[in-house]
């Protein structure tokens, strides 16, 4: 599957975009809108760029985050405009600063019934998802067409989640190979016609 890349450190001073042109324009030849790429938003909790080889670590082997970077492009003037990870995702799903969207800490309710990104992609016909850390004191509701989250922080094995039914299921496993099985199915089974976005 041929996806563009976006790439998120929340939690640190620091914003890392790829995008990988040579993936965006396959994903460009197989959508059925050409001018709709497919959207893959990867987001890496507690990660300072310090911590990826694209970026000059000699310590932590990175190769693949190393390849999107390498086929793609690499930012090195950026900023996040808050480091902390709740508001830092209120921040992307809204384009407003904290102090605009009313998310300045964790541990608040984040209000979803106000202008997201994701909602614009659905009118532009993308079909949206989020699987895994949500952590945002309330749930996506309406904002994406199917999303799984992990309450709170969530744990890194036999974690629980909530789906849009609002049910909680534990699902046996490491949650980093969870949240892969749930994205695969979503993206196996959504509508191939319309393009996606996934985060």
């Amino acid at each position: 599957m041929n996806l563009t890349f976006l790439y998120n450190k929340s939690f640190v001073c620091s914003l890392l975009l790829l995008s990988a042109s040579s993936l965006l324009l396959s994903a460009n030849a197989q959508s059925k809108d050409p001018q709709k790429p497919n959207i893959v938003f990867i987001f890496s909790d507690d990660h300072a760029y310090q911590a990826i080889g694209a970026y000059g670590n000699k310590l932590a082997q990175t190769p693949n985050i190393d390849r999107i970077a390498k086929e793609g492009a690499l930012f090195s003037n950026f900023l996040v405009t808050n480091s902390i990870c709740g508001p830092s995702r209120a921040n992307l799903l809204t384009g407003k600063y904290s102090h605009l969207n009313g998310y300045i800490a964790n541990e608040e309710k984040f209000n979803v019934e106000q202008p997201l990104f994701s909602r614009l992609l659905k009118q532009a016909d993308y079909q949206t998802a989020w699987i895994g850390k949500w952590h945002l004191g309330s749930l996506p509701g309406d904002a994406f067409d199917y999303w799984q989250v992990l309450p709170g922080q969530g744990h890194y094995y036999n974690p629980e989640f909530i789906n849009q039914q609002n049910d909680t299921a534990r699902i046996e496993g490491y949650v980093t190979n969870i949240i892969t099985d749930l994205a695969t199915s979503f993206l196996d089974n959504r509508d191939k016609d319309k393009p996606f976005f996934f985060g």
